[in-house]
């Protein structure tokens, strides 16, 4: 078996695993579209993300990988496999080439997102991969402008972030903040009813959709014509699809989607593999910097009859 990097000699497999591939990034997929037509290719050039596709091979079968890493990102994301219908006894080898690329990057995780009836879920658990989330995607309708509030949402502010993280801490697990890290940078739109922010959407743009993801606590004025407003809030009169992702630690959000009409897609299992383990280092001390600490006296004790021999 061969597992080696994408090169010119394999521009055929491009157009002859393009109908046939299984996404495994939804929020590239889309916002960008097939990740390999030939305008997702161009994503080659850009630097500010890490793309890597591999080929394995072996008896004149090939799977074809891909990983990537965003920029200022710590996890990595398995993009595709490809030919979807020939998943097989190649897959983990692949899988395995693809981590250690994520990690020569310096990525900490390695997510993939994968229909739970999908037979790579159980391909992806044998590579080492674990479900710590499942997500579905919904369609928002097009809202009526005339029955919405357009200025509830606005972009976030740097002045703003402090109050998104306390939404984060408070709706996202803490076991899950290692892997579902806010951007450093601000992003996305908050939504202030009465001046307070009770609401924030991650928002990823692309030429095919707008892929965004809430975080809304129960309590929170910001749902119903709200969520309808953010086709009107991020379209800006462009024809573009508005998908929501609905992480299952926000599944109360599914019933408000359905009412206002969206349409659901197939729940996802989320995956991911770790790809660093916290280490315990011994550190030297000098004896400078030991701090000494006097014994304390013993405690004095009380003196009971019971105590005294008695007398001959």
């Amino acid at each position: 078996m061969i597992v080696r990097s994408l090169d010119v000699l394999d521009l055929t497999l491009l157009s002859r695993y393009r109908r046939d591939l299984l996404a495994m990034d939804s929020a590239r997929t889309l916002t960008h579209g097939n990740p390999l037509s030939a305008v997702a290719m161009l994503s080659y050039l850009d630097p500010r993300h890490h793309i890597y596709t591999a080929v394995a091979s072996e008896n004149g079968i090939s799977l074809m990988g891909q990983v990537t890493l965003r920029e200022e990102e710590t996890s990595a994301r398995v993009s595709f496999l490809a030919p979807a219908e020939d998943i097989n006894g190649l897959t983990q080898p692949l899988l395995d080439h693809l981590v250690a690329q994520a990690g020569e990057w310096g990525a900490f995780h390695l997510l993939a997102e994968v229909d739970e009836d999908c037979p790579a879920f159980r391909l992806l658990r044998q590579a080492g991969f674990a479900m710590y989330a499942w997500q579905r995607l919904w369609k928002l309708p097009v809202a009526d402008p005339d029955t919405v509030k357009n200025d509830i949402w606005r972009p976030a502010a740097g002045t703003d972030w402090p109050a998104v993280q306390s939404l984060y801490g408070q709706i996202v697990p803490a076991l899950l903040h290692p892997i579902e890290v806010l951007p450093r940078q601000v992003m996305g739109l908050v939504c202030r009813p009465q001046g307070n922010i009770q609401a924030y959407v991650t928002v990823i743009s692309g030429p095919k959709g707008i892929w965004v993801q809430p975080i809304v606590p129960p309590d929170s004025d910001c749902v119903s014509e709200q969520l309808a407003g953010l086709t009107n809030a991020m379209a800006k009169g462009r024809l573009r699809p508005i998908f929501v992702c609905v992480r299952s630690y926000q599944a109360w959000l599914e019933s408000i989607l359905e009412d206002l009409g969206a349409q659901a897609g197939p729940r996802q299992a989320v995956m991911v593999r770790r790809l660093a383990k916290v280490q315990r280092v011994e550190e030297k001390v000098s004896a400078m910097d030991k701090v000494l600490v006097k014994p304390t006296a013993p405690a004095a004790r009380v003196v009971t009859n019971q105590d005294i021999p008695p007398k001959e």
